[in-house]
C-alpha cells in the first residue's frame, strides 16, 4: 500500500475539507521528506497542512482523511 501525501486547505466548515492529492510514494522516508519540503515552502498561516496518508488507494485516504475523530482527552500528567 502505498503513502500518499495530500494538502488540506481549509473549507467552509471544520466538517468540509479541501482535499489536494499531491503525490503517492511506496516508502513512507519519501513521503515524510516530501512533506517536510512543501510545509517549509509553504506559509503556515492560511491554515493550509500538508498530511501523509497510507491507504490502499486515493478513495480510501480520501475517506479517512475526511473522518471526523473525537478530540483525546488528557489526563492531568499528560498536560
Amino acid at each position: 500500500m502505498p503513502y500518499f501525501v495530500y494538502k488540506i486547505a481549509p473549507g467552509i466548515s471544520q466538517i468540509v475539507k479541501n482535499l489536494e492529492p499531491l503525490e503517492s510514494f511506496e516508502k513512507f522516508k519519501d513521503a515524510k521528506t516530501f512533506a517536510k519540503e512543501k510545509r517549509q515552502q509553504h506559509e503556515a498561516s492560511d491554515g493550509t497542512i500538508y498530511k501523509i496518508i497510507f491507504a490502499e488507494n486515493t478513495i480510501d485516504a480520501e475517506e479517512k482523511l475526511q473522518e471526523q475523530r473525537e478530540e483525546t482527552i488528557l489526563r492531568e500528567w499528560e498536560k
